[in-house]
């Protein structure tokens, strides 16, 4: 009989976060305040990069325990960094050329003091996440609004949701059992509970590269103790 894991305390968690920021070389853990509360991580401070505020959620996430984070993180770009908004538009269009998984020709942008608009239509969901991926961590970017619209070839919803259920029963780590999926005019939505927001983005992952996929509604709530 499997025996139930003890649930952290809040103040074990905000040790565990701080180590994990201490941890991962692409945060400065002296640059981020932790505050736990119910296992909700808020993560306060200065930061000098956008990626590095990506980077510092994403610490946060990986610990065992965290329900959920508020990222409070404000991006103050040092002098040496900062950009004119022409040379970061520059940036974001030749990385979006240079990413092969992007069809760049169909995003347009907009850069007003450092945040980067997304617009555009792409046919997956997976096009949409990697064209934001792409900008993250280029010098003087912000922030960046994603507003990419997925207009997918038609597909039958109920091959959808048997694509992704098969998908997710491929991964033998998680439990696909225990996720419930839908599909209706391509929006997919997961419901159901995993036990880490790893897990979480692995069973979103999985469903967001169905043919036919045009979002991913994630429902699915994080207990690490279920």
């Amino acid at each position: 009989m499997a025996t139930m894991t003890a649930a952290k305390s809040d103040t074990q968690i905000k040790t565990d976060v701080l180590n994990e920021l201490k941890w991962d070389t692409r945060v400065d853990e002296t640059e981020v305040g932790v505050q736990v509360k119910g296992g909700v991580v808020t993560l306060t401070g200065h930061v000098p990069s956008y990626g590095k505020k990506i980077a510092a959620v994403e610490a946060a996430h990986r610990v065992h325990g965290v329900l959920d984070v508020v990222n409070e993180l404000d991006v103050r770009l040092p002098m040496s960094w900062r950009k004119t908004d022409q040379d970061v538009a520059q940036a974001v269009r030749h990385a979006l050329q240079w990413d092969v998984l992007v069809p760049d020709e169909h995003i347009s942008t907009t850069v007003s003091n450092g945040v980067v608009t997304l617009k555009g239509d792409v046919e997956t969901w997976t096009q949409r996440a990697d064209a934001e991926s792409a900008i993250r961590r280029l010098g003087g970017v912000k922030g960046v609004t994603n507003l990419i619209s997925v207009k997918p070839r038609s597909a039958d919803p109920a091959a959808i949701k048997r694509q992704i259920e098969q998908a997710l029963e491929r991964q033998a780590e998680r439990e696909a059992g225990r996720i419930g999926v839908s599909v209706v005019d391509g929006v997919v939505t997961l419901t159901g509970k995993v036990r880490s927001w790893s897990e979480r983005r692995a069973v979103e992952g999985a469903a967001s590269f169905g043919n036919g996929v045009r979002r991913v509604d994630d429902h699915t709530t994080v207990d690490p103790y279920g």
